[in-house]
């Protein structure tokens, strides 16, 4: 279960009860930001994914292909090292790997539903969405920013302690999470190329 929450949580494209740690200039800025992640209906990025364990010396690598269509579709195709595909549509998780094919529904997996739904209030720009589930933090202008989510609710918090998003307007450059332990996940995104 692991793979498919980091899978939820790095197909962030655009990327609680508490307020946001912001100055009132960084609001404004905030809402432009998440203004313009609404108006785009579909999303095509490649991604380099490093996951940086304690049990291993070196990060592992993996890159591929990230995709998004309005409203509920989000697909991570990983082509290195080896070829994988996980699809999200509304409600079922699809995951594809060495022949096999896995279809999964997400009520069976209450633990990565908040952030299933923090995907798609980033990319409706749904920033009271995001507020339900996470504390924010916002630092930057519109030109490049950095949005920090930290979960509210206990349980997620025993499997991420932190989401990271650094970006430029409506694009994301780098999604970091990072978990209780000490491990952690650095996705860096740019222009899809691929065919």
């Amino acid at each position: 279960m692991p793979r498919v929450l980091s899978f939820f949580l790095l197909c962030v494209l655009a990327i609680g009860n508490e307020p946001l740690r912001a100055a009132p200039a960084d609001l404004h800025d905030l809402d432009q930001v998440m203004a313009m992640l609404a108006m785009r209906q579909h999303g095509r990025v490649e991604f380099i994914e490093q996951q940086f364990l304690a049990v291993l010396s070196h990060p592992i690598e993996s890159s591929g292909e990230l995709r998004y269509d309005a409203p509920d579709r989000l697909e991570k195709r990983t082509l290195k090292p080896r070829a994988e595909n996980l699809v999200l549509a509304g409600e079922v998780l699809t995951v594809e790997r060495a022949g096999r094919r896995r279809v999964m529904a997400l009520h069976a997996y209450p633990q990565v539903v908040p952030f299933i739904e923090s995907i798609r209030a980033t990319l409706a720009g749904d920033r009271k969405a995001l507020e339900r589930l996470f504390r924010l933090d916002f630092a930057g202008t519109v030109s490049r920013w950095t949005l920090t989510l930290v979960p509210l609710e206990s349980k997620v918090k025993q499997s991420v302690s932190q989401v990271r998003i650094e970006g430029a307007q409506d694009q994301l450059l780098k999604v970091e999470i990072r978990q209780p332990d000490g491990d952690r996940s650095l996705m860096t995104l740019r222009p899809s190329t691929l065919p």
